[in-house]
């Protein structure tokens, strides 16, 4: 049985109010709509795209070939810009103040040079304009919680229409001739060696996502606990590991990770740590390390960005916070390294990054969703939504193929 036939079997919640739908006017700010607007195009003049105007002129660093932006409400998006930065800008695309035939491609080109692109001298004014989190997301168990359902309770329907067979949504590894499936099977696969899952082992998987890897680990013959904060996700992934015939292998709870009990042989997650916050990183691998056996080994794959820009942006609220992913935030390598010295016996003992198969990834979702818009209006998920997902899918794949962010597997053992 499909994971669709699952869901559809099952029923499915249809998507309630969501920020998305109560994106700010464009204020009237005018010295600041004219900064923006001198801003952005000195930033456009020198990269490789064009911008289009309403009176069909064009200015930008780039040919007739180049990535377009089709700027159809100039004043609407200069005075989104300048009121809220990039938060403003991806607001302004949801809306329609702007579009672009290659948005991915388009996003790149800023992505690649994104530590040039504004003043240094500007930068450090960005406190002045940037909101702060708020205390809503804070990752304590009750914010926690209400973060991963505001994403993962979407509507696993909608989920179905940009994700493969396999339910996976983190990046894949390509293989020669993987199709999506294979190469997220090949991912998996990889990071159960890493972790040395075999017949007997007892495993512990924090961020359940829709069951693949927690199957594929009972597959080996492992007895697996899976954690979860997704009332969705438990639902279909308990329907997928029935099906699998394996619901004797595999226990999945609706808990925290600070939460957990047990002794585990193998500990795994996979891109649950951008959620933690920095605030609970000394107590994710602190719960991590409490729960693994003596001899046991830690596989995580996680996103992560550069070390100089993840202390740039570490106090960020992004459009990223605001409309996709709430609380989250991206670490560094060093920072995880500096955490699990300080708070644990853990040591990162072997790294693999390997962003660009991200950015892969992110393309073949962004097609499926394109493709399958009919079916996800149907659901209920209006076109300031689709906006939405497109610039998120989009913007993210930006990130890895420009080289801003990266994906890692890392494996973790007792020093």
């Amino acid at each position: 049985m499909s994971a669709t036939a699952h869901v559809q079997a099952a029923g499915n919640r249809r998507p309630s109010f969501g920020p998305w739908q109560q994106v700010p006017s464009a204020p009237r700010a005018p010295s600041r709509a004219l900064a923006a607007k001198m801003l952005f195009r000195r930033a456009v003049s020198r990269l490789p795209v064009r911008v289009t105007l309403p009176d069909g002129r064009n200015f930008g660093g780039g040919d007739g070939n180049a990535p377009t932006m089709k700027l159809d409400r100039p004043a609407q998006f200069y005075r989104r810009l300048g009121s809220a930065g990039l938060v403003g800008f991806g607001e302004s695309y949801m809306v329609g103040d702007w579009r672009c035939d290659d948005l991915a491609a388009f996003l790149t080109q800023f992505a690649r040079r994104v530590t040039s692109l504004v003043p240094k001298s500007l930068q450090r004014l960005r406190s002045r304009w940037q909101a702060p989190q708020p205390s809503s997301e804070e990752n304590d168990l009750r914010g926690a919680r209400s973060n991963i359902e505001r994403h993962y309770d979407l509507s696993n329907e909608m989920f179905t229409l940009f994700l493969d067979e396999t339910m996976t949504y983190s990046s894949a590894i390509w293989g020669a001739s993987d199709n999506l499936a294979g190469a997220q099977r090949r991912k998996i696969d990889r990071l159960l060696d890493l972790a040395a899952v075999e017949n007997g082992a007892r495993v512990l998987e924090i961020g359940t996502g829709w069951g693949e890897l927690a199957i594929r680990a009972a597959s080996r013959g492992a007895m697996v606990t899976t954690l979860t904060l997704s009332r969705q996700q438990q639902q279909l992934a308990r329907e997928r590991i029935a099906t699998a015939g394996l619901e004797g292998r595999v226990d999945v709870q609706l808990r925290d990770y600070r939460e957990a009990t047990g002794s585990y042989d193998a500990v795994v997650s996979v891109e649950m740590i951008e959620a933690v916050g920095e605030k609970y990183w000394p107590d994710y691998f602190a719960a991590i390390e409490r729960l693994l056996a003596r001899d046991g080994k830690v596989a995580i794959q996680a996103i992560t960005i550069d070390h100089d820009r993840y202390l740039a942006t570490r106090n960020a609220y992004t459009w990223i916070h605001k409309y996709i992913f709430p609380g989250g935030i991206l670490p560094s390598l060093q920072a995880i390294s500096d955490t699990v010295r300080t708070h644990t016996t853990l040591a990162v003992t072997s790294c693999t990054a390997f962003g660009q198969h991200y950015a892969r990834t992110l393309h073949a979702w962004l097609d499926n969703f394109r493709a399958n818009k009919p079916r996800v209006e149907a659901l209920g998920f209006d076109e300031r939504f689709q906006r939405m997902w497109e610039f998120y899918l989009a913007y993210c794949e930006a990130g890895f193929a420009g080289g801003y962010i990266n994906v890692e597997q890392l494996l973790f053992e007792r020093r």
